[in-house]
């Protein structure tokens, strides 16, 4: 950092010379926004300090989960430290609920200037590292960056510390440490000078996982319906400028808590006010990087294989081939996006064909659903005239069978009777 000179608590080395690997999780960005919020706008007292919670294997810590930490304000105006019994018990539960995976205490936020950390974060820094963690990092956001305007170019308004000891240079003038004599520096047996107590900035990465997406995601859908809230002596101002002028009424429009009722969006209006302001915002993104690249384009000399080569008058940049290539496997994968012809007429062709083939298959169905109720109707039909068929073949079987006992299976009368029909006929 450019301030290392002016900040005694900073290190003299480069971030990039420390072993640390961080994992910054979005979680922590949420909470560390919320905690600020809502400390200003409450005009709550003291430090904004709080734990982070995570894993450490080897040299990776992962920043995964944050809360606040009750500090405790000494009248006498001496050091603010933490409230070890309150928060050893808070840490606890957060340990009962993170269990798989096991989270533990991995570091402590703080707001800072961009200087750097000064001496009462030091003193913190000191208190977590002797009854929690030796290791623990320090993430430092600086709200004076988004007030300024200093976070353009997608750089995050926060740095992260680790501790460290370093031997103090000769000829270094360090006032603040020697104010401090007794805590920021530590005496090594058989040495010449005493090691200080340091800040070095580390490295970090941005790591997201599924559920802090469908979380991020849903924070940016409602950032963009957000309305600030008027302070309480603004509209106290405002009541009694308005008390003093004569009110007339010429809308039937009603107000509810100082807002007028068509102002109010519902929220379907909200969740399409959303979304169409996340597209808006990605055809910019478009057509800001179609810009670049026509420019890119036009600086780049014209091609010798369609005009001669111009006489070299100044020395150009030669092009930069890979995004060149990249340009052109672009401009070949549009055609595969594009259908030919017109795609709104293809897309309501498309859907049509869909609803027809939908209303056919319908008709089908209930068609077949027809048959099968008919059919199931004539087998009832048919079976039961089969079975009654059956059943008067049986009857009418059984008194032929005893008239013809009674004619041949008696005396001779019977039989002679049955000549005499016969012969009768």
């Amino acid at each position: 950092m450019s301030s290392n000179s002016s900040n005694p608590l900073l290190s003299t080395s480069k971030a990039s010379d420390s072993g640390l690997r961080i994992l910054l999780h979005p979680l922590i960005l949420l909470t560390i926004s919320d905690y600020i919020t809502r400390h200003v706008l409450r005009r709550h007292e003291g430090p904004i300090v709080g734990a982070l919670i995570g894993q450490q294997h080897g040299r990776e810590i992962s920043l995964e989960h944050a809360f606040e930490i009750k500090m405790l304000m000494p009248d006498g105006g001496g050091e603010i430290m933490v409230d070890d019994e309150w928060f050893r018990d808070r840490l606890q539960q957060y340990k009962d609920v993170h269990k798989d995976p096991a989270l533990d205490l991995v570091g402590w936020f703080t707001t800072a200037p961009v200087s750097g950390p000064q001496v009462q974060h030091a003193a913190i820094q000191r208190q977590i590292m002797s009854a929690y963690n030796e290791s623990v990092v320090m993430l430092a956001f600086h709200p004076g960056s988004i007030v300024e305007g200093a976070t353009s170019g997608g750089k995050l308004p926060l740095t992260i510390y680790e501790s460290v000891y370093e031997q103090e240079k000769s000829g270094e003038s360090q006032p603040q440490e020697e104010e401090e004599k007794g805590k920021q520096a530590m005496w090594v047996d058989g040495a010449d000078k005493a090691l200080n107590f340091k800040f070095q900035e580390l490295l970090y990465t941005v790591e997201t996982g599924q559920a802090e997406m469908i979380s991020i995601d849903f924070v940016a859908r409602g950032g963009g319906n957000a309305t600030a809230i008027e302070d309480a002596a603004a509209k106290k101002a405002s009541k009694s400028q308005s008390s003093q002028k004569p009110v007339v009424d010429v809308s039937p429009a009603k107000e509810v808590n100082g807002t007028d009722d068509s102002s109010i969006l519902s929220g379907e209006d909200e969740e399409f006010l959303a979304s169409l302001t996340t597209r808006a915002n990605a055809v910019k993104m478009l057509h800001a990087r179609l810009a670049l690249l026509k420019s890119y384009l036009a600086s780049l000399p014209p091609c010798y294989l369609n005009t001669p080569p111009p006489t070299p008058t100044t020395p150009t940049q030669p092009p930069h081939h890979p995004t060149l290539r990249s340009i052109s496997s672009l401009l070949h994968r549009l055609p595969l996006l594009t259908p030919p012809g017109s795609a709104l007429a293809l897309e309501k062709s498309a859907e049509r064909a869909d609803v027809e083939l939908v209303s056919l298959l319908g008709t089908l169905g209930r068609s077949i659903k027809d048959a099968r109720e008919m059919g199931r109707k004539f087998g009832v039909v048919e079976g039961a005239r089969v079975a009654g068929a059956k059943k008067g073949g049986d009857l009418f079987g059984g008194s032929s069978a005893a008239a013809a006992g009674g004619r041949f299976g008696g005396d001779g009368g019977g039989f002679a009777f049955g000549e005499e029909g016969i012969g009768g006929r």
